[in-house]
């Protein structure tokens, strides 16, 4: 998936892209989603998976950079403090995050009899963007089922656009939604993948630019035009990287938003998580010493760059899988490949 050979946009490319050009040619990880259009309801839940073992009992190093603050995700202080990551990642709209918080903590309890018992307790994550501009946003309508679904149907291959949490999402004045896409780095003879998701509902009306062309996506909307909005970035590799180093890739994304007209507005909320599974930490612990691999430092530039590239590519899939929309209170935002359809190409 990721954005096709024959879309049209020329996105300057270093590295070569996986298999599938998605997250999940990261080994292990997998995504789900549930896509819910009933009526004014046009939301969802995309669930990514780390690894197919038992997070809580075997974390992954993670780094979490707040890019701009203004968002309502849970599990990020944690995160921040000890570096790693217990539970699967969702992400839906703002006002289930709670909803989805408890669907994840049970589903955890299932899988872990310690949780709270012998135990602390689970940091679950959740992160969200606000769909209300398409979606019935206060009718609350994701369920703990939702939730459950998009966990236990995550797979290697997913759709992109607006699907699960991106369902209703709009980005730079279009449909935004999910994509995804990822990149290889070759590291000591061997090859590495880095792949990323986003979740997509950010940026002004008449700011995109793609590959270096703007293109005038405020021209056919009379809303206010205003950088605000979210988005939800995450970064997966197989690289042997430390929770420090994984910061420092998630820091970077923001050139990627930068690269495609963002410039992370007052309201708009930008979150970036970056995780590796090359380093599994347990648990429990029988040694109060425990290996660690990490990257060197002096040649991280490649995977800098690579995480870039992915980020920026999922961030215009998202765009370009996504289809016109016509929500709640008769908003209409127009897809990419009708935007072009209609208005043509580049502004002049």
């Amino acid at each position: 998936m990721g954005l096709p050979e024959n879309s049209g946009f020329e996105l300057y490319s270093k590295w070569p892209r996986g298999r599938r050009n998605l997250i999940s040619d990261v080994p292990g990880v997998k995504v789900g989603n549930v896509t819910i259009h009933e009526g004014d309801v046009h939301t969802g839940v995309t669930a990514v998976i780390p690894h197919e073992g038992n997070l809580f009992q075997e974390k992954v190093m993670v780094g979490v950079s707040v890019i701009n603050g203004f968002g309502k995700s849970t599990g990020l202080i944690q995160m921040k403090e000890l570096g790693t990551i217990e539970t699967p990642i969702v992400l839906t709209n703002t006002l289930s995050t709670g909803t989805a918080w408890t669907a994840l903590a049970r589903y955890m309890l299932e899988h872990n009899e310690d949780i709270g018992v012998t135990t602390g307790t689970v940091n679950c994550v959740v992160t969200e963007c606000n769909d209300g501009r398409l979606n019935d946003i206060r009718g609350m309508h994701v369920t703990e089922a939702h939730v459950r679904s998009a966990l236990e149907n995550a797979c290697e291959d997913f759709e992109e656009g607006g699907v699960g949490g991106g369902t209703g999402m709009v980005c730079l004045g279009l449909k935004g939604g999910i994509g995804s896409a990822s990149r290889l780095v070759r590291a000591d003879e061997s090859d590495y993948t880095i792949g990323a998701l986003v979740m997509t509902n950010f940026g002004e009306p008449g700011n995109l630019v793609i590959g270096g062309r703007h293109y005038d996506t405020g021209k056919y909307q009379e809303a206010e035009k205003k950088d605000k909005g979210s988005i939800i970035i995450l970064i997966a590799t197989d690289l042997p990287l430390n929770e420090r180093q994984l910061e420092r890739v998630a820091k970077r994304s923001t050139i990627a938003l930068g690269r495609v007209g963002s410039f992370c507005g007052n309201g708009s909320g930008d979150i970036a998580i970056a995780f590796s599974t090359a380093n599994r930490l347990s648990h429990y612990s029988d040694v109060d010493r425990i290996p660690v691999r990490m990257f060197y430092d002096e040649r991280i530039d490649r995977v800098f760059e690579a995480a870039v590239e992915a980020v920026e590519e999922a961030i215009v899939s998202s765009l370009y899988h996504a289809e016109t929309l016509t929500g709640i209170r008769g908003n209409t935002v127009m897809g990419l490949r009708d935007f072009l359809e209609k208005y043509g190409g580049p502004a002049e």
